[in-house]
């Protein structure tokens, strides 16, 4: 029947005036509260901002790759009793020599499938990691096809993290970022001009190195010469890594209180500050080398032993610099360079057009719809353009307590809910009519007229409902916008027809049940 219990109607609109109140919060932005700060964010189609597509260079980590592929041979070498010769590394490949007898053991631990520290077996490929190929007894070892498709695969997945990291930390708001293909990134920055600063972090791979500075003593592991930002001049260091980047725990940008210059202070984790108290100990009087992307950003003499796992980096640093060192240091490495392939600025004037185009089809829409309603069912089309209004205001407040980023494909999705939102009402109304020329008690005709349509209604919304579901999982942003504003609306369409527009419907019915109504 028509009857709502009192439970039913607290609900009706406690929902409602919950979610106008969510949906008010739009107007206002002054709060620091955190349910009170929520709104609806615009994407870079409305707002204007940067769209950037970076690119990785997986060359570096191949070649990275292949010199720790060729320490584990030696090692394997070594354990085995395999003789070689010239084992080095050229053009991306592992090249060495060996005789027949030694060859076999070779290829029988190089093509194990279990447990080879060498080459990896890929079980979903059926490919192993490393091809080789031997002609007069010279082997040569090169990533196979799957091997690559695997570097790139775990690079980009390290690498959105990563860049997530930085941009999150420069306090960009609702940015996207997205995998493009295998070996892409898309990043969209709504409502940023001017990318400069996060072109600039973004394309420092942050690589973190604390090395000695070679002196005239022979270093086992090998020297180079690197720059040195601080003085300007080329300075000979030692190959060896004492510590990386990823002993780091925390780092911030200070003032040195001595000097009043900014500094970067870093905590260390427990094996890099035994590994740090350790190295400090025994090179007392020598200078420490902190690299940054093989450039030296500091080298300052170890005056003492420092064992408590914390440090500072100084140079020539500004605040903006010190932050957006301190910044990279603690998002991490990049595992690979990243290349701006393409840049984009889109103008707020844009999304203003795209906006106000947007707002003045719905209105027209909206207005078309409502006095259609009136004209077609009078007292009925009052409910059911209440509920339209109602529902409106419902998928405002989701939008808003999901802090959705809206798009202009997210704005069709709104003006496409307000063409379906009344579908329900008419379907509704005109079974009702039908039924008042069988019943005689209006209330019946009502009451068998909600329930008859009932299953179109719902049929009708849940395979639309369900092709939204198919288009957010399978589409990119823009149709994942489109999809979640849509689906939105059509939950907000059953509530608004099935609840709030049957209960105004019902108090109608029950006032005027002694009286004839004309639909």
């Amino acid at each position: 029947m028509l009857y709502f219990s009192k439970i039913k109607i607290f609900f009706i609109y406690t929902v409602i005036t919950i979610l106008t109140s969510f949906a008010i919060l739009n107007f206002f932005n002054n709060t620091d509260n955190y349910f009170l700060k929520k709104n609806i964010n615009l994407g870079l189609d409305l707002q204007g901002g940067s769209y950037l597509l970076l690119e990785i260079d997986a060359e570096p980590l191949i070649k990275q790759k292949l010199q720790n592929k060729l320490i584990t041979l030696r090692q394997i070498f070594k354990k085995q009793k395999i003789n070689y010769g010239n084992l080095n590394i050229k053009n991306n490949r592992i090249i060495f020599m060996s005789n027949e007898n030694d060859m076999e053991k070779f290829v029988k631990i190089f093509t194990n499938k279990e447990n080879n520290k060498i080459n990896s077996y890929f079980y979903n490929y059926r490919s192993y990691e490393m091809d080789y190929s031997i002609l007069n007894n010279n082997v040569e070892i090169n990533f196979s096809k799957y091997g690559l498709i695997e570097i790139n695969k775990i690079a980009l997945e390290q690498s959105i993290e990563i860049v997530r990291r930085r941009i999150d930390d420069t306090g960009t708001k609702e940015p996207t970022i997205l995998r493009r293909g295998s070996n892409r990134i898309l990043i969209e920055l709504p409502g940023l001009d001017e990318p400069s600063r996060v072109k600039k972090l973004l394309g420092k791979t942050a690589n973190l190195t604390f090395r000695l500075v070679s002196d005239s003593e022979v270093e086992t592991f090998g020297t180079e010469v690197l720059f040195n930002e601080d003085t300007g001049q080329s300075i000979e260091v030692s190959k060896r890594v004492l510590i990386s980047g990823e002993n780091l725990i925390d780092a911030q940008p200070r003032l040195d209180n001595v000097t009043n210059k900014n500094i970067v202070a870093f905590t260390l984790d427990r094996v890099g500050a035994k590994r740090f108290g350790r190295t400090t100990t025994n090179n007392v009087g020598k200078k420490l080398a902190i690299v940054l992307d093989n450039k030296i950003v500091s080298a300052p003499v170890i005056n003492e032993p420092i064992l408590g796992g914390s440090g500072v980096i100084s140079g020539n640093f500004n605040f903006q610099s010190a932050t957006d060192l301190a910044l990279l240091l603690r998002s991490g490495a990049l595992p690979a360079p990243l290349e701006i392939v393409e840049e984009r600025t889109v103008g707020p004037d844009l999304g203003e057009d795209s906006i106000k185009a947007g707002v003045i089809s719905l209105i027209i829409g909206f207005f078309l719809v409502i006095i259609f309603m009136l004209i077609k069912y009078r007292v009925l089309g009052v409910f059911a353009d209440l509920a339209l209004i109602i529902n409106l205001i419902l998928l405002v407040g989701i939008l808003t307590i999901l802090e959705v980023t809206l798009t202009l494909p997210g704005i069709a999705g709104i003006i496409l809910t307000v063409g379906m939102a009344v579908d329900a009402n008419v379907l509704i109304f005109e079974r009702i009519k039908d039924e008042m020329k069988l019943e005689d008690s209006s209330i019946i005709a009502f009451d068998m007229g909600y329930k008859k349509a009932q299953s179109a209604v719902f049929d009708a919304n849940i395979t639309t409902l369900i092709s939204t579901v198919i288009l957010f999982f399978i589409g990119s942003g823009p149709v994942k916008g489109f999809a979640v504003t849509l689906g939105i609306g059509i939950l907000t369409t059953l509530f608004s027809a099935y609840l709030f527009a049957r209960h105004l419907t019902s108090l109608y019915v029950m006032k005027n049940k002694n009286k004839e109504i004309k639909l």
